[in-house]
């Protein structure tokens, strides 16, 4: 199997605390793999009413231009501030929808990771999974890191600026053509990190008397899954469950 490597890695931020977060997760990645990393801001204009109420194009345009320059010196600020390791992210302002932006620098830079927060500043939005980011996983041509609310001492560690160990790594698998690309990127990420890998599939609608010999047979094509020369044979524990997925 080849190991897929990460060159060029994409940390969208709104300077919530979810991109703290996720921009230590980032940096440290960028670290640990000798990666590339771009810090981005994208300006949404609808969170600018007055831009409706400019008098002519030039203003408007002036207009912009202002707020990206804003945006571009408030994402440097906030790089200095979080800025861990040796590792000198590049700064990236764009104008549009954010989800837009992401997705289509990402895939204009051949961008290998995205690492991003699961909420940020939308009211209702940081109950749930934020619509950006949920688009984002989506519909991204490469990976997807999404950070979650974390406890406050894990935060405390992660940006304490000691290095983001990733342990235990589990890989869902329904034994599709994506999945199995899923784990080809799980055991590369595990073989990085020497971490613990769990494949786990689910068994779902199935009846009791099917239960032992279907679980028999899912535990059989996880363990056909993974490579054999793969450096992880003895940190890999296969799992298959009963239930919704």
């Amino acid at each position: 199997m080849k190991r897929t490597k990460i060159e060029r890695i994409l940390c969208p931020v709104d300077f919530s605390e979810f991109s703290v977060l996720a921009f230590a997760y980032a940096s440290s990645l960028a670290h640990h793999c000798g990666a590339k990393l771009f810090a981005q801001y994208v300006v949404e204009l609808g969170q600018y009413p007055s831009a409706d109420f400019v008098p002519n194009a030039d203003a408007y345009d002036e207009f912009c231009a202002t707020l990206l320059s804003q945006a571009e010196a408030r994402l440097r600020a906030f790089i200095q501030c979080q800025r861990q390791y040796e590792v000198d992210p590049k700064c990236v302002t764009r104008k549009g929808m954010a989800a837009d932006c992401i997705l289509s620098f990402a895939k204009q830079n051949a961008i290998n990771v995205i690492v991003m927060g699961t909420h940020g500043f939308r009211g209702f939005e940081r109950l749930m999974l934020g619509s950006v980011t949920e688009r984002v996983l989506r519909t991204a041509q490469c990976p997807v890191l999404a950070i979650p609310e974390l406890p406050l001492e894990f935060v405390a560690s992660a940006t304490s600026g000691d290095e983001i160990e990733l342990r235990q790594i589990v890989v869902c698998t329904d034994f599709s053509a994506s999945s199995k690309e899923a784990l080809d990127y799980g055991i590369s990420v595990a073989e990085e990190y020497h971490a613990n890998l769990t494949p786990v599939h689910i068994l779902e609608d199935i009846s009791t008397p099917g239960c032992v010999e279907d679980t028999a047979t899912a535990y059989k094509r996880l363990d056909e899954l993974v490579p054999a020369q793969t450096e992880l044979s003895l940190n890999i524990t296969t799992a298959v469950r009963i239930g919704r997925a």
